[in-house]
């Protein structure tokens, strides 16, 4: 399935969730803020985010420094 991550296409496999997602990109999922189809979805329930054909994300990760 096609999901656009952050405006660029991305295939994903069939009942991906998005903490599979995230963790495949390599990114933290305590670090990550994701809107999926314009929502906020909760931290929490990244592991039972189901992705679906046609969606998308965009993912802001938090970045220290000064």
């Amino acid at each position: 399935m096609n999901i656009t991550v952050n405006g660029e296409i991305t295939v994903c496999n069939e009942g991906a969730t998005l903490l599979d997602l995230i963790l495949r990109l390599g990114l933290s999922p305590e670090k990550i803020v994701v809107e999926r189809n314009r929502d906020i979805v909760p931290a929490g329930t990244f592991a039972e985010t189901a992705l679906q054909d046609g969606d998308t994300l965009e993912l802001l990760q938090f970045v220290g420094g000064g």
